[in-house]
């Protein structure tokens, strides 16, 4: 017996097209979306397609002043740095909250073996398990609303994290080892050392990118690999 479909809105329907072509970067930095072209290119009502473009405005994907069209963002140096911080400040408590009960994620695991896995390929195939991986952690606290907070910056953290892939600023091996290393020292209870590899981690991506976008690069950009982690059971 087949199993239930879950019913999609022709607005969420829309928005996740719009949402993949961003991030395959078939739509680009800065250009325009008007309610007009979505309505056409989609043969839906003016609303219809307002109401779509206002969700990805309110993910941070698209930019949108009062009685101006929207665009999808402009990652600066800026923008990039504030993104990636907003993650540190998350991710470095939920880090020491889970090594206080040495709690390791199955599903984190599931996806740094992934990443593991992957011999090459598009960007995506390394930011989708990347970006489960670290939200996997963030669950893992089992609060609703950090949840919901992480989840608002998704849209913006998975632009960046398709941009470094595509610049080739990081390579897959690094982000496993020291998603390994994470997991390793949360298994241990050493919280504060998992928060520390995890801002070394972040900074090193947010440095690069950040200089890939103009900016002047931090020291965090040149921060060595660390030693590769014992294998695990």
């Amino acid at each position: 017996m087949a199993g239930r479909i879950a019913a999609v809105s022709i607005v969420e329907a829309i928005a996740t097209d719009l949402r993949g072509r961003i991030f395959s970067g078939d739509l680009v930095s800065g250009q325009t979306l008007t309610e007009t072209d979505v309505a056409s290119s989609y043969d839906v009502a003016r609303p219809t397609a307002k109401a779509s473009i206002e969700k990805l405005v309110a993910e941070g994907l698209l930019d949108r002043g009062t009685h101006k069209t929207a665009r999808v963002i402009e990652l600066g140096p800026g923008s990039v740095r504030d993104i990636y911080l907003a993650r540190a400040y998350l991710e470095s408590e939920v880090l020491r909250r889970l090594a206080r009960k040495k709690t390791v994620p199955a599903a984190a695991v599931a996806a740094n073996a992934e990443i593991a896995a992957l011999q090459s390929g598009a960007p995506l195939d390394v930011v989708e398990p990347d970006m489960r991986f670290h939200l996997s952690l963030i669950d893992a606290v089992g609060n609703e609303r950090i949840s919901r907070m992480y989840r608002s910056l998704v849209g913006e953290v998975r632009m960046c994290m398709v941009r470094v892939q595509s610049l080739q600023l990081l390579d897959s091996s690094l982000i496993h080892a020291e998603h390994q290393k994470i997991l390793e020292l949360i298994e241990s209870g050493e919280g504060d050392a998992a928060a520390q590899l995890l801002d070394e981690h972040l900074g090193r991506a947010r440095e690069r990118l950040a200089s890939a976008m103009g900016g002047q690069a931090g020291p965090e950009a040149g921060l060595p690999q660390p030693s590769s982690p014992d294998s695990r059971p």
